[in-house]
């Protein structure tokens, strides 16, 4: 086999300064292997074709378990070929038996950051600033350069939402991998989505002001100016609306007051102390 400077062969002596501390610098992939586990013979080649292919952004260390019994008694591997991956001085997963390529890249993506994922969390920060072209260039640079990222997808839904296309926006959210279903990320945009799709057709927010400020019991326009409110960040005004449209009208869009403060909930995350506070006030009104 061609030597890697991203390939090392590992022993008692130097797994402390390779394993240990250099997984403070970076990921570092141990395979722990033995010569008469043919699996283990399967799965090395592939792992070094991995080192390669990520330039450096992990190491791969080999530890032949005949000759460190002790590692790999410290380490509790039962059964082999066992990978097991390091960072910050600590084992944080591992997998046992000889996967196909694509599922160790996907356990090694989960871990190993990637050129794109910055590019992706630059992009987030256009569209939270509002500059939609600099988040599409960025957007389209990672799609190109690794269309497999798992946070591409997401991404392209926020900049779709973002350029208005919400129906569009709505269907590629619905078509997300399973696995991004309950990422914080995904629940948010969901809540954003719901707000926006309100405000189609509907008036301004100082005409629905008017309106509630006439009729009270006007449900729709409440729920119209909190999905107003909620779209440029005044979550503690929209609150107090479906707080409000709530305890008036719990038939109105199949309670669309309580559902709009969860989905409100969900944007801000659960330690929120706006969040904290009004769920107090949405169970008393509740029981």
């Amino acid at each position: 086999m061609t030597q890697s400077p991203f390939v090392v062969t590992v022993t008692a002596q130097n797994f402390q300064s390779v394993v240990l501390d250099g997984s403070f610098e970076r990921p570092v992939l141990v395979d722990f292997w033995a010569d008469w586990c043919a699996p283990c013979r399967m799965l090395m080649p592939m792992l070094a074709k991995l080192a390669a292919d990520y330039g450096g952004r992990f190491i791969l260390a080999k530890v032949n378990t005949e000759e460190e019994q002790a590692l790999a008694a410290q380490f509790g591997i039962r059964s082999l070929p066992t990978v097991q991956l390091f960072k910050s001085g600590r084992a944080v997963d591992q997998f046992m038996g000889a996967l196909p390529e694509s599922q160790v890249r996907e356990f090694l993506d989960r871990h190993i950051p990637r050129e794109s994922d910055g590019w992706l969390t630059q992009a987030q920060n256009l569209l939270a600033d509002g500059d939609l072209d600099g988040a599409q260039a960025l957007i389209g640079k990672a799609r190109v350069e690794n269309p497999t990222n798992a946070r591409l997808p997401l991404a392209e839904v926020q900049l779709t939402a973002a350029q208005g296309e919400f129906a569009k926006a709505q269907a590629a959210l619905d078509g997300l991998p399973i696995e991004l279903a309950n990422e914080p990320e995904v629940i948010a945009l969901r809540g954003q989505l719901r707000f926006a799709r309100a405000l189609d057709g509907a008036p301004p927010e100082a005409e629905l002001a008017t309106r509630i400020a006439t009729d009270p019991k006007d449900s729709e326009a409440r729920y119209q100016l909190a999905a107003h409110q909620v779209l440029r960040g005044d979550f503690s005004s929209a609150l107090e609306h479906l707080l409000e449209l709530m305890k008036r009208d719990r038939a109105f869009e199949d309670d669309a007051g309580r559902k709009g403060m969860l989905a409100v909930f969900d944007l801000l995350g659960g330690g929120d102390e706006l969040v904290a506070r009004y769920r107090a006030k949405m169970m008393n009104a509740l029981y």
